[in-house]
């Protein structure tokens, strides 16, 4: 265990903060709406039919006449394993004696729709096996693999049980026999079993994981026009992708010589997760080489101040440097998560604050924003400006909905939302032999596999003052100090610590009874995005600690287009308030507003009125009603 590795599931307990209240929100709402959602149980919603299409689908099998045909998209098996994977994660936080019977139950309907040679999906199984890898580009069938192998592998990590892995593990045979054993040409259109294969090697040892990710991985792009090739074998298609766009799919050249992360912005991180796990099991310097140069391309140049990814609706994708367009963004919330996923992988291979700034940035702000406040409405977009009467009416802007929906069709993003918070653990701490390292500032009980166990205690994100007490000690900890905190102390048992950051961690040993008390910096900034960002030139944002502020219009008699905030104007936080929007601090700032103009252009310079704006963080908006939104607001002095 040398490199630093995930937090082992169930090593880490939340305690009565933050984090605690969240994944008591899966555990309470999420988990059993998105239940019910998956049976078809709530009225006035868009239909699932995942349980369905399963039960449909092993009828076929037994020989035995389906009720239905096979409804949803092509993809829809997925979202019943990431329910069950954000379900086994729960019992690790929640034993539950029904939710366990409930996971039984569907695992069991789910090898009943198994066939005899291990293949697992639902549409093709009713709409013809001689379709079976046969439309690679579109299919999907190895991205719901994927997330059914991840959901085997967790709920065997929760329970002890095997019964999914074992169904998995049959899969797995099938696809190996396929692409290695046959050597069928092709790799999947929409990665994801690749990282998922590595998780269950990780956790099982199964060398034909390892095997098949690597191949999946290398074979990617070293034939370019192996999807034209593919649409031209066959007479049918599923959406009508277009199989010469290889930079949609990364398939237009080999990973490794991939230098600016393109096309579909969840394909893409998924993809390079599974390149940064690979590199570190491995250690190829090609392949880590290639993971950082694709990092450097999200964050540096094409990344929104929430963690978005995705600037265009146009196939969900990254467009180019700097086209950051605030309310015609994609940002989809899974997009986030997978960004999450990639900084969670290249930490493995080098502990820097780089990767877990940017996995803050992504949890905090556009994931969270993901989630109604009552855990049972859901964003896929995340915009940074929205306008009521442009927002979901422009042509131009019919993707940017100003309400979370209950559900929709494309419903990838709730459960996926659902298993990373219940996981966050993995996410906030990582060990090697020697170290723990505290990578997200998680309030909780934490026990690693090193011996090393403390617990940490903080308000945090709202209060900055984080106590780590140490009940096992003789080992390193390594605590993250957030590259947006200027300022900062440590001190260990009320003695300051006078050590230099190591790529923005502070290295500390510790041992039994010791105490780390840490103090950052609570400040309210004013953010500046590059002068290449068209979108936001003379404008700035509002950050305090993590947590990106936006204005909304209900608390500015529905209007933000017309404020402004004061160039160093005074600012504060008020008081942090439970009842409001679940609890959070508000912040005041110095600013005007425009007198209104009564023609649509004039060459007399609005009024400037003074007024004091009020902000709130940006993940709890559109809770409070329909009204406009920014983030970005420009500066006037």
């Amino acid at each position: 265990m040398k490199k630093q590795q995930q937090l082992r599931p169930g090593s880490y307990k939340s305690g009565a903060g933050f984090m605690h209240h969240y994944q008591e929100l899966v555990k309470k709402e999420m988990i059993p709406y998105q239940y019910d959602v998956l049976w078809d149980r709530i009225p006035d919603t868009e239909k699932s039919h995942v349980i369905a299409n399963f039960l449909n689908a092993a009828k076929l099998l037994k020989g035995e006449k389906p009720q239905e045909e096979f409804y949803g998209m092509v993809f829809q098996d997925s979202d019943l394993a990431k329910w069950i994977e954000a379900a086994a994660f729960s019992l690790l936080n929640y034993p539950d004696a029904q939710l366990e019977d409930e996971l039984d139950d569907v695992i069991r309907l789910i090898g009943d729709a198994q066939d005899s040679d291990g293949y697992l999906n639902t549409y093709f199984t009713l709409n013809g096996k001689e379709k079976r890898f046969k439309d690679l580009l579109e299919g999907h069938e190895l991205y719901c693999s994927g997330h059914m192998i991840e959901a085997a592998v967790a709920y065997d990590q929760a329970t002890g049980k095997d019964s999914l892995l074992k169904i998995m593990s049959r899969n797995v045979d099938c696809i190996y026999h396929h692409f290695v054993e046959e050597k069928a040409p092709g790799f999947p259109g929409h990665p994801e079993i690749e990282l998922a294969l590595l998780k269950m090697y990780h956790w099982t040892g199964n060398k034909k994981c390892l095997e098949l990710a690597e191949h999946f991985i290398n074979v990617r792009g070293v034939d370019t026009e192996f999807y034209e090739k593919e649409a031209a074998a066959r007479d049918w298609g599923i959406w009508g992708n277009d199989p010469k766009n290889g930079e949609y799919q990364q398939s237009h050249m080999p990973v490794r010589e991939m230098k600016d992360a393109v096309g579909h912005s969840v394909r893409a991180v998924y993809l390079y997760t599974a390149m940064a796990d690979l590199a570190s099991l491995t250690d190829e310097a090609a392949l880590l080489d290639a993971c950082r140069t694709l990092w450097k391309s999200i964050v540096n140049r094409q990344m929104y101040v929430t963690g978005a990814i995705g600037s265009t609706v146009i196939g969900e994708a990254f467009t180019k440097d700097y086209n950051l367009p605030n309310d015609t963004v994609y940002g989809e919330t899974c997009a986030s998560i997978g960004l999450m996923f990639f900084a969670s992988r290249m930490l493995e291979m080098e502990p820097d604050r780089e990767y877990s700034d940017v996995m803050e940035r992504a949890f905090y702000n556009t994931v969270l924003a993901g989630i109604q406040l009552d855990g049972r409405h859901f964003f896929y977009v995340n915009p940074l400006e929205a306008i009521p009467g442009i927002s979901e009416k422009a042509q131009t802007h019919r993707h940017s909905l100003i309400q979370r929906p209950s559900w929709y069709a494309c419903a990838c993003c709730p459960p996926n939302a659902a298993r990373l918070i219940e996981s966050i653990g993995m996410y906030a701490y990582g060990e090697n032999e020697t170290t723990g390292f505290c990578h997200l500032i998680a309030e909780g009980e934490v026990t690693m596999e090193n011996g090393l166990a403390f617990s940490c205690e903080t308000k945090y994100p709202y209060d900055f003052t984080i106590t780590y007490r140490i009940k096992k000690g003789g080992k390193t900890l390594a605590l993250r100090i957030p590259g947006w905190s200027h300022t900062w102390s440590a001190q260990r048992n009320g003695i300051s610590i006078q050590q230099e950051l190591v790529k923005g961690y502070l290295y500390t040993e510790v041992s039994d009874g010791d105490v780390i008390t840490l103090r950052l910096d609570d400040s309210i900034r004013h953010i500046y995005a590059s002068s290449k960002v068209a979108a936001d030139t003379g404008y700035t944002c509002i950050q305090r600690g993590p947590l990106v502020y936006c204005l909304e219009g209900v608390d500015h008699d529905g209007d933000v287009l017309s404020l402004r905030i004061k160039e160093d104007g005074f600012s504060k936080a008020l008081p942090y308030d439970k009842d409001l929007l679940s609890g959070i601090v508000p912040l005041e700032l110095e600013g005007y507003r425009s007198a209104p103009q009564e023609t649509l252009y004039s060459d007399r310079k609005p009024e400037q009125i003074p007024c004091t704006l009020r902000a709130i963080p940006y993940y709890t908006w559109a809770n409070r009603g329909v009204t406009q939104m920014r983030v970005w607001i420009p500066e006037a002095k």
